[in-house]
Formats: structure tokens, C-alpha cells, sequence
């Protein structure tokens, strides 16, 4: 068994720091998106999807230095909270691997933010080697490509996967790859009913995770 982690949200505590980012960011270019706005509508795409999403709704090109921008404000945000796990996290992994089953990340954001998200909370070294991003894919979420390609790279099957997300396009990503999905739901942010709705299975602790795998 394979068991695939998103990164945000399911191993480290990011996503209201990375989308309050994200809405200032915006904010400079005209787009006045509250982050509860902006995590609604990008949480859990790729930044090549989010890019396109702005720029649809803006009706012009984002500026060629924005992503850039971004990127290094938000990193340096992580930097300077600092950035903590997911509560329980580190202890479900540890529950899961001592029962036989392989691990690894992936997710819709690039490997030097992960480089600095999963270094800061110490889970860098746990996934090293094992860790994939959307910028290797055609497609990101709610494309099944990120997770067939992990699948791939670790040597599984689709039906021998399960795939921990929190955002709705993860969910609708990891059934799209013929993969189980649970659905963490533990953030203030999570859509429970949107999650389950896409064929997420849900729980809210991951004290709970191991046991839930093991089914």
C-alpha cells in the first residue's frame, strides 16, 4: 500500500499564511479577494492554474515578476512565524510506515517551497527523495496526473493508493486517479460537505489517520 500526502493543510499548517499571501499579492495588482476568497477559489491548484484563474478574472496578464514575488513572500512569511506541522501528523506517519506501508508527498506546490515548508517543521528529511510536484506534470489538480505519476515513481498501483488531501480539488484529483481519498477536515477553512460530495473520506484528527488506513 501507498499511502500519498498533500503537503499544505494535511502535513504543515499553511494555508491561511500562504493564501494571505496570496490575496496581498493580489490585492497590489487590483483584485481586492478576501483570503477566505482567495483560498475558495486557488487553494489546492497548481500556481499555473492560479495564474490563469487571476488573469481570467482580471482580464489582463499578471505582471512577469508575480509568481516571483509571491513565491519569495511567502517563503520568507514561513520563515518568520514560523511554520508548525499539522498537529498528530508526524506520529501518523511514523504509525503508518511501522505497519508496512510506503509514503510520500505530493503536491500542487513546487518543490523549493516545499524545500522550505517541510524543512522548517522537520518533514523535509522524513519524504526526502519522495516528494513530487505539480510543475512535473501536464496537469495539476483536479487532474489525476500528480497522483498517477507519484503512483508511478513509487512503484504502485492506482487501487493500492490512498491520498490524504484537504482542498476539493485534491479530493476530486485523487478519485479521478482511481485512488481512495480521505479527507482531512481538522482546519477551520475545511468544506466537509464539499469534500465528502467529491468521494472524500473524512475524519478530523489525525490521531485517526492510521486506523483509517489500515481499513
Amino acid at each position: 500500500m501507498l499511502v500519498i500526502f498533500d503537503c499544505d493543510g494535511v502535513l504543515v499548517d499553511s494555508e491561511p499564511l500562504s493564501n494571505t499571501c496570496f490575496a496581498r499579492a493580489l490585492a497590489r495588482e487590483g483584485l481586492d479577494w478576501s483570503v477566505e476568497e482567495t483560498m475558495r477559489r486557488l487553494m489546492g491548484r497548481s500556481m499555473k492554474s492560479c495564474v490563469e484563474i487571476v488573469e481570467g478574472v482580471l482580464g489582463r496578464k499578471l505582471p512577469d515578476d508575480f509568481v516571483d514575488r509571491l513565491q519569495a513572500d511567502t517563503m520568507q512569511a514561513f520563515r518568520d512565524t514560523p511554520l508548525q506541522a499539522v498537529p498528530g501528523v508526524a506520529e501518523a506517519i511514523d504509525a503508518i510506515e511501522a505497519a508496512g506501508a510506503a509514503t510520500c508527498v505530493a503536491s500542487s506546490g513546487g518543490l523549493d517551497k516545499m524545500r522550505v515548508s517541510l524543512g522548517i517543521t522537520g518533514l523535509w528529511s522524513r519524504f526526502e527523495g519522495r516528494i513530487f510536484s505539480s510543475s512535473e506534470v501536464p496537469r495539476g489538480k483536479p487532474f489525476p496526473d500528480l497522483f498517477l505519476h507519484a503512483a508511478l515513481r513509487m512503484n504502485a498501483q492506482p487501487f493500492e493508493c490512498t491520498v490524504v488531501e484537504d482542498s476539493l480539488p485534491g479530493i476530486q484529483a485523487a478519485r479521478a486517479a482511481g485512488m481512495r481519498a480521505l479527507a482531512y477536515v481538522g482546519a477551520p477553512y475545511a468544506d466537509r460537505d464539499a469534500l465528502t460530495g467529491a468521494g472524500g473520506e473524512w475524519f478530523d484528527d489525525m490521531k485517526k489517520l492510521p486506523a483509517l488506513v489500515a481499513l
